[in-house]
């Protein structure tokens, strides 16, 4: 049995894309700051009967992060898929003519460091397993920078770009790479942004293997 590693796990989409890559066999790592609400996640991942574990760690930390990767991986096996969709933090998005360049150094510590922290981790169990798949969900200012919103739009749009390097460098080692841009809220009323139904899509995105960039809805003008 191969694992699926979430970072940023949350009651919300955190919760329901485990569920689904539980449900299609395979072990399930949780890992995000709050060792209360991760204990509560894989209770009732356990409860549904997907082999799941919880691992405590800080984005903003890179050993932190790498250490709960390497856990996981001995505890639960080998990590072939990985998501990085941790929520940003409020204060990472003041206005632009408000960022100072101090500013910047948690977004893209946040954005970029801890994904390529989290890669590195889990990339050489992926090349002695032959394939892997890296998973990015991002808001939609990953694509459309918001002066409102300066520090996640930079950040978003530099993980952007070392998302789309991971996805043409590791393509000829059976590696995938693929980045979901949601663009509104993550509602559960929502036909396509619901966290079921995004879900679906961030599975069929690890199945299906074509392509790096998608929209969970159409980017709004």
């Amino acid at each position: 049995m191969t694992t699926f590693a979430l970072v940023g796990a949350g009651p919300g989409l955190g919760l329901a894309t485990a569920r689904r890559f539980g449900t299609a066999g395979h072990s399930v790592a949780l890992i995000a700051r709050d060792a209360d609400r991760l204990g509560h996640l894989v209770t009732t991942l356990r409860q549904e009967g997907i082999q799941a574990g919880g691992h405590t760690a800080d984005v903003l930390d890179a050993a932190s992060l790498t250490t709960a990767l390497g856990t996981a991986a001995d505890e639960l096996g080998p990590i072939e898929v990985l998501q990085y969709s941790p929520v940003p933090r409020a204060d990472f998005m003041k206005p632009v003519l408000d960022t100072a360049a101090a500013d910047l150094d948690a977004p893209l510590a946040f954005s970029v460091k801890g994904p390529v922290t989290c890669v590195n981790a889990v990339l050489p169990g992926m090349r002695a397993l032959g394939r892997g798949t890296l998973l990015f969900v991002n808001g939609g200012s990953a694509v459309r920078p918001h002066p409102d919103r300066a520090g996640t739009s930079i950040a978003f749009a530099a993980q952007s770009a070392y998302a789309a390097m991971l996805h043409a460098a590791l393509a000829p080692e059976n590696i995938h790479a693929a980045q979901l841009i949601v663009p509104g809220a993550i509602r559960p009323d929502a036909e396509h942004s619901s966290p079921a139904a995004l879900a679906e899509r961030l599975y069929a995105l690890h199945a299906d293997r074509e392509g790096f960039r998608h929209y969970a809805e159409p980017m709004p003008d």
